[in-house]
Order: C-alpha cells, then sequence, then structure tokens
C-alpha cells in the first residue's frame, strides 16, 4: 500500500495499481443484515434450505449492493496520503456484477489509480476497484 506525503504526489501513481486488501468473508449474518436495511429479502440472498435446492452455488449469495457498500472498508486503506483531511464518494462511473458472491466465500478488492485531476481545492480520483 503506498503512503504518500503530500496530495500533490498522488498523480505519480496514475495507471498503477496502488494494491490488494486483505481477504474478507462474507457471511449469512451479514447478508442477513443487508436485507434488513433495504427491504430485499429475495429469497437468492436469505433462504439457505431454498438457495441449497435451486442456486448452482448450493448456497444463498451476497447482493450485489452489499459487494459494492464494501469499497471503502476494503479498497480506501489502499491508498494513504498524509496530508488529506477528509475525503468525499463522489459517486461509481461504471458498476458490473460479473459473478455471484455465494455466501461464505472470501473476497478481496484490488486498486488501481486511473486518473487524478485537480479542482475544488483538492483532487478528484478515478480508481478501477476489481473484486476477486
Amino acid at each position: 500500500m503506498p503512503v504518500i506525503d503530500r496530495l500533490a504526489d498522488v498523480p505519480a501513481l496514475v495507471g498503477k495499481e496502488l494494491g490488494v486488501s486483505d481477504w474478507m468473508t462474507i457471511d449469512q449474518a451479514r447478508s442477513d443484515a443487508v436485507a434488513d436495511a433495504t427491504g430485499d429479502h429475495q429469497w437468492i440472498h436469505v433462504d439457505l434450505e431454498r438457495a441449497a435446492a435451486e442456486m448452482p452455488t448450493g448456497t444463498t449469495i451476497a447482493h450485489g449492493y452489499l459487494i459494492l457498500s464494501l469499497v471503502p472498508f476494503l479498497a480506501s486503506p489502499l491508498l494513504e496520503v498524509c496530508d488529506v483531511t477528509r475525503t468525499l464518494n463522489y459517486g461509481c462511473n461504471k458498476v458490473r456484477y460479473t459473478a455471484m458472491v455465494p455466501t461464505g466465500s472470501r473476497i478481496r478488492a484490488r486498486r488501481k489509480l486511473l486518473s487524478a485531476e485537480s479542482g475544488s481545492g483538492g483532487l478528484r480520483l478515478v480508481s478501477e476497484i476489481t473484486f476477486e
């Protein structure tokens, strides 16, 4: 993980992979909590018996938005800038869910810095985050 002393040095990292997070297990309790928080109780996420019988994974799968919500936790620590006092999430440019994440599996995030544009007294960073 790069530790950068000054924000002005971040653009030198454009085009480089910043690192890979630790592994994190996606357990059923987390999926159930997301179902309760979002109201998305679709059986593929919460019904263990039906998922065992009907899902190709033989288990429930994580909500796509659960995985997306883990970007700050898993990917943000992959770049530390010492003179930054706050960061803001500007949004997502493109999100694709290319594979199911079976409950009980482990994921990690890989972060590559695509751009760093000056503006509003700071930098707008665009990163590519890939979950494995």
